[in-house]
């Protein structure tokens, strides 16, 4: 231990280095860690928030649900054996405005169900952030796909669909502006595993999630990026670890000649890594949840603590593993070896 203080103070530069680096790389780690979240919540929130369970959509649609279409037969079968399920639909659309502006939103419409709004004949309930392009409530809207007018009644927090706001219709209404007759989706609550129903594909809610094309693409190549930022992490400790024990194997040859035992060594170059993490990682959770409550209102954002604390025992893993296996070269140390080579 002691060791391990006197080199990071006799080389407060070298470490100081190491220590920026890894503090860039885990807060632009962080950084895009939050955003694949806060996108993650803006393209899928309506999904992610429901429990978890199963849905089920026709075969023939291949795992595209806006081309599924539930037999009304058994959507009746399995709401009546299930009696928390539902069958719902989505579908893009638009809304018009008091202004006559058009607004992207989502259309949402389910059967009797405490997981989605319910809503009367001719009444739309909007996610909140519609509120910020001016809409209020009692506000009549219309759309030129339906024949009457939708009175908003109420928002709702954090409900998204592909990057647009939900808009909570009736069953009718839906029917009518998409010329339907069957639902897209059955989803059951708290099922972990799957009801064998003929002409029907289930799907996990994760699995279900991917089969959402903007939501798997997205969030495949964010997380990428994230995962490939780690890996670089533990490269540069590997090389950096590596590149001082060449320098010191002379040192390493008298430890080790006057009694010093490897597993000290490996000790010395732990401490090190552990300071040089804790610290980094510190200051960059700080700056990132300094971020994550500052970001601009319509930043797509979320950085949780539970995140954090997860990638941050990845970081001091990695950190480990990296410094572990530049260290393999102290083992094979022979102490009059390192001492003739005049390296000190």
């Amino acid at each position: 231990m002691n060791l391990a203080w006197k080199e990071i103070k006799k080389s407060k530069l070298r470490f100081l280095i190491l220590g920026s680096i890894v503090f860039l790389i885990s807060l632009l780690t962080f950084i895009i860690s939050g955003l694949a979240n806060g996108l993650s919540q803006d393209n899928a929130a309506l999904i992610k928030d429901l429990p978890n369970g199963q849905f089920y959509m026709n075969k023939d649609a291949e795992e595209t649900y806006n081309l599924s279409k539930i037999d009304s037969r058994i959507q009746d079968k399995m709401l009546n054996q299930h009696k928390d399920a539902t069958a719902l639909s989505i579908q893009m659309g638009f809304l018009n405005d008091q202004n006559d502006k058009q607004q992207s939103v989502a259309f949402v419409t389910s059967t009797n169900s405490k997981l989605f709004k319910n809503v009367k004949d001719g009444e739309v309930i909007l996610d909140q952030s519609m509120k910020d392009k001016g809409i209020k409530v009692g506000d009549v809207l219309t759309t030129n796909q339906f024949s009457g007018e939708f009175v908003v009644k109420g928002f709702v927090d954090q409900k998204k669909f592909s990057h647009a706001p939900v808009a909570f219709i009736n069953i009718e209404n839906y029917k009518e502006m998409y010329r339907v007759n069957e639902m897209q989706l059955i989803f059951i609550p708290g099922k972990d595993t799957e009801q064998k129903v003929d002409g029907l594909q289930s799907f996990s809610k994760k699995d279900f999630l991917n089969t959402i094309a903007s939501y798997s693409a997205e969030q495949m190549s964010l997380n990428m990026i994230v995962w490939f930022l780690v890996v670089i992490s533990g490269m540069l400790f590997a090389i950096f670890f590596y590149m001082m024990n060449i320098q010191k194997m002379g040192l390493y040859g008298i430890l080790k000649a006057i009694g010093v035992k490897t597993s000290a060594l490996f000790k010395m170059m732990w401490t090190q890594m552990l300071f040089i993490t804790v610290i980094a990682l510190g200051v960059s959770i700080i700056l990132s949840q300094v971020f994550n409550r500052m970001a601009p209102e319509g930043m797509p954002f979320s950085l949780s603590l539970a995140t954090t604390v997860q990638l941050s025992i990845v970081f001091l893993i990695i950190g480990f593993i990296g410094a572990t296996l530049s260290g393999i070269q102290i083992k094979k140390v022979e102490p009059l070896q390192a001492i003739q080579q005049g390296e000190v």
